[in-house]
């Protein structure tokens, strides 16, 4: 029988679990602290916001498409977190009909930013930050994230993944 190895994000996701802490209490809170919990000393600080999720659906294989009326991305300067069966992608609206799509995994430990606080996309793991455009404004992240092509028509954006 052949056993797939774990990484310690997996073992601590699974050990971690919500159930877990409602059922072991203050104890787990140390073994959190042990799976990278909030007790990290790279974790980010600061109040972080949870990004906006908007759905979005696939055109083909390499496309997602999102009806922007009615979400976060109606609005200039309004990011979110776009769901599909392609994979998340971070999108932000950077004027009338442009926006920036990027990659949702970060470049350090490939955690899903799920924050924004200030102008910056925020890795919740470790903290690195990124701006709109991708670009690494504060570590341990290596890299800026992958950008994703983008055009705007009658109401919808087509990201090009």
């Amino acid at each position: 029988m052949k056993v797939d190895p774990q990484t310690r994000r997996q073992f601590c996701a699974r050990t971690c679990s919500a159930a877990a802490l409602a059922a072991l209490g203050t104890a787990v809170a140390g073994a959190l602290q042990s799976c990278g919990g909030g007790g990290s000393p790279t974790s980010p600080g600061g109040s972080l916001s949870s990004l906006p999720q908007v759905n979005g659906a696939t055109s083909g294989s390499s496309s997602i498409t999102v009806n922007v009326d009615g979400t976060a991305l109606a609005n200039t300067g309004t990011p979110a977190l776009v769901r599909s069966s392609l994979g998340d992608v971070l999108a932000i609206r950077t004027g009338e009909s442009t926006f920036n799509a990027l990659s949702s995994q970060c470049t350090h430990a490939a955690c899903e930013i799920t924050a924004y606080s200030g102008q910056s996309f925020v890795c919740p793991c470790h903290g690195s930050q990124f701006d709109a455009n991708g670009k690494v404004l504060g570590g341990p992240a290596p890299s800026p994230l992958r950008q994703y092509a983008t055009q705007f028509a009658n109401g919808v954006l087509t990201i090009s993944a």
